[in-house]
């Protein structure tokens, strides 16, 4: 298992776990770090993960109901509420990751961590929002046979 996926998965159980308790402090952070012992380079990728939506939630969250159809933000599952703002997060500022990387690791996160429907959901709307945001092709090298 890769490092970005690992702490991928130590960010979601994080978040899941802030977005339970209504919030979390350092404190709150280290405790769940000493109850999920990682590597270093795991901890940091997951740390900027956590970070990031949880100092972006706002505006994550409107952009993620946007692309939802027939459907409320309420109505999500918490799992696959914070896998799509981590996703989305992802998309918007970590430039070094391919949108396909991003959208493929949410998937297997929303099939391992969520319910029978959650990967086929998450794959929607994050491609939803990929489109909508003109972020389908980030990271994929140029095709130069298509460059004048």
């Amino acid at each position: 298992m890769g490092t970005r996926h690992e702490a991928r998965e130590l960010a979601l159980k994080a978040l899941y776990r802030i977005d339970i308790c209504g919030g979390a402090s350092n404190e709150d952070l280290s405790l769940f770090f000493e109850s999920f012992p990682a590597d270093p380079s795991v901890r940091q990728f997951a740390m900027k993960l956590i970070d990031g939506v949880c100092g972006d939630i706002p505006a994550l969250d409107r952009q993620v109901a946007e692309a939802l159809e027939h459907w409320s933000i309420r109505r999500l599952s918490r799992v696959d509420h914070n896998i799509l703002r981590m996703a989305l997060f992802e998309l918007l500022r970590i430039d070094d990751i391919p949108a396909r990387v991003t959208i493929d690791e949410a998937i297997e996160l929303a099939k391992c961590y969520g319910d029978q429907d959650s990967g086929r959901f998450v794959n929607g709307v994050l491609d939803q929002l990929a489109s909508r945001l003109a972020l389908k092709g980030k990271g994929e090298p140029l095709d130069a046979s298509k460059v004048d």
